[in-house]
């Protein structure tokens, strides 16, 4: 067991040098954003809901698919990992930053919005990874079933749109479930929702992130077009090789 720690610790820090920088930051960045957002809801009616989280949740699944397509579902979910762990350090020092005492002003909306609600914070991370690791895999199974032209426009948009589209369905659906259905009605004043309430929110959401990578996944193929012609990521390509030969 250590030593298969040790070694996806060994893989971790070469896939980080090897992925170009830019998007690591982007999907980072996109994670801990997204749990910001997620507190102001933008739209909500009997069939749908949507949060802030919806206007950069498309980057986070783009970044996940660019990094699946060129370096594997493994190396994605690593990453996904990687954003979680910024994204829950960032949660504890805006915590921290909210329960000190000031007198300087009135801080109640800042800290009420950063200082979080733990079983949020739980939902959205077990939603997100969860979601992360099925689209990872399904984006790469997919992907496998273009034999002929694997890097073609059809073939990336397919595995992105069908990946995606999953993805985000259960990260909406699994968020929604943890919340509301579990701790809601406890910690919320008997507030909730139902199962169908949480599947049709979750699927409505996911169409509308759905449209969102339609429109940016160009930005993604072409990215991925040039880290082939530059021969991106040799580095851990061969650590992946050497671990396969041994």
């Amino acid at each position: 067991m250590i030593m298969k720690l040790r070694e996806l610790y060994d893989e971790s820090k070469i896939l980080l040098r090897t992925i170009p920088a830019n998007v690591v930051t982007l999907f980072a960045v996109s994670v801990v954003c997204m749990n910001l957002l997620a507190n102001k809801t933008l739209l909500q009616l009997d069939w749908i809901a949507l949060d802030g989280g919806i206007l950069i949740s498309w980057l986070s699944f783009m970044c996940m698919d660019i990094i699946t397509k060129h370096f594997g579902p493994k190396a994605s979910s690593i990453i996904s990992l990687h954003a979680v762990s910024i994204n829950l350090l960032t949660c504890l020092i805006f915590f921290v930053a909210s329960i000190i005492p000031s007198t300087a002003d009135d801080y109640t909306a800042f800290d009420g919005i950063f200082g979080g609600t733990w079983f949020v914070l739980l939902g959205s991370t077990v939603a997100f990874l969860s979601s992360a690791v099925i689209n990872n895999i399904l984006n790469h199974t997919i992907g496998k079933c273009f034999r002929n032209n694997p890097d073609g426009k059809l073939a990336y948009a397919m595995r992105t749109y069908i990946s995606t589209f999953i993805g985000q369905f259960l990260d909406n659906f699994i968020f929604s479930v943890i919340v509301f259905v579990f701790f809601a009605p406890i910690f919320w004043d008997g507030f909730c929702w139902t199962v169908l309430q949480c599947a049709t929110c979750a699927l409505t959401g996911a169409m509308a992130e759905l449209l969102m990578e339609i429109i940016f996944s160009p930005f993604g193929y072409r990215i991925t077009r040039k880290w082939k012609a530059e021969n991106i990521g040799k580095d851990y390509f061969e650590f992946v090789e050497r671990k396969k030969s041994e």
